[in-house]
């Protein structure tokens, strides 16, 4: 007899999340094992509701966390007045607990507290608003996208490249050569204390094993300001997190490494926690190593506007309709950038064929 999805509004369920190496290959065992295909299914998240037993399944394609395989357990309440009993209960207990309201997570909004047992092993209580689009990764898996691989340190398969991440320590050097990689991820790396982290080392590390032209990219927690308390213990699978640095120390790591078009792919437009006055943030930057650059100027480039003045990461200064004299590896460089649009790049000047002083201008009508 097959099991069947209860409604999700009738019963009280057990709730249980796993970290899986390959989400694909959970939810078929999963459904086997259920005899039911799941109620939520995407590249990054999936969730199984059973009525008999009435539990609650997600699977979160992660490598194991502190606590293993076992991401956290909880239970779906019918409502808020008993969510909040549960809550009043343990607060009065001297039992700490973190509350969230109205939160976008798993694909659904929520309203939920977190708690943890004397052993550590992480509570979830919550109730279900609605179901959404949206994931929202600073409350699930280890703040990542869902792209994490198992092992001690895991390569990159799809790309000649190296990952980091925060339950992992890091290596002194990067087991790669010079010159030999196209991407090095690293993955909570900055939210590591900063004596684990050695950021400024591990940043030169990549810098050293990156070939020319090769991708960098960094994800994590970062604050607006500095902190200034203590980091509270934070809840759900970002516990892990030790430190958080500014998003601007961040970026200026990343430079000071030597990378260039350092950029934020994504600074989320809320914060996910705060400490104090501060907001921290999901931020994902990315970055470049440069290629060889040569002496020798021979292009041009006239910056449109709107703005009186740029300056690129190479140091090229740019005031708004004046011409300014490249190497070749700047010019490209500008020409592939999302902003080339606001420049009018001139390739290197040509002497003039004798007596054809205007044979590339359409307009002129005679040669003078």
């Amino acid at each position: 007899m097959s099991m069947t999805a209860a409604p999700v509004d009738n019963l009280v369920k057990f709730h249980v999340s796993l970290n899986v190496s390959n989400l694909a290959r959970a939810v078929e065992f999963y459904r086997v094992l259920f005899d039911l295909a799941p109620a939520k299914q995407h590249s990054d998240y999936a969730k199984f509701e059973v009525e008999e037993p009435p539990i609650i399944l997600s699977l979160i394609p992660s490598r194991p966390g502190p606590g293993g395989n076992l991401n956290h357990v909880g239970l779906r309440l019918l409502d808020s007045v008993k969510l909040v009993q549960i809550q009043q209960r343990l607060e009065a207990a001297g039992i700490q607990t973190k509350r969230e309201e109205g939160v976008e997570c798993c694909y659904s909004k929520q309203t939920k507290f977190w708690v943890t047992d004397p052993d550590r092993t992480l509570w979830e209580l919550y109730v279900l608003h609605e179901d959404t689009d949206e994931h929202d990764h600073g409350h699930d898996s280890n703040l990542s996208e869902g792209e994490v691989r198992g092992g001690e340190t895991a390569e990159v398969k799809e790309l000649d490249g190296w990952e980091h991440h925060l339950i992992n320590p890091v290596p002194e050097r990067l087991p790669h050569e010079d010159n030999s990689l196209d991407r090095v991820l690293l993955k909570g790396t900055a939210n590591l204390k900063p004596e684990l982290a050695r950021l400024p080392a591990i940043l030169r590390e990549a810098f050293r094993a990156l070939r020319p032209g090769g991708e960098i990219a960094m994800h994590g927690l970062g604050s607006d300001k500095p902190l200034d308390q203590p980091l509270p213990p934070l809840p759900g699978p970002a516990s892990s997190v030790q430190h958080v640095p500014t998003e601007k120390d961040q970026m200026a790591a990343m430079l000071d490494a030597g990378f260039v078009e350092v950029r934020f792919e994504k600074l989320s437009q809320k914060p996910y926690f705060w400490v104090g006055a501060a907001e921290l943030r999901e931020v994902l930057l990315v970055g470049w190593k440069p290629g060889f650059r040569p002496r020798k100027a021979a292009h041009q480039a006239i910056y449109l506007g709107p703005l009186a003045e740029v300056r690129d990461d190479f140091g090229n200064v740019f005031q708004r309709g004046e011409r300014v004299t490249l190497n070749i590896h700047d010019w490209q460089a500008l020409s592939k950038h999302e902003l080339e649009g606001q420049f009018l790049l001139l390739p290197p000047k040509q002497s003039p064929t004798p007596g054809a002083c205007c044979a590339e201008n359409p307009v002129a009508t005679a040669c003078s």
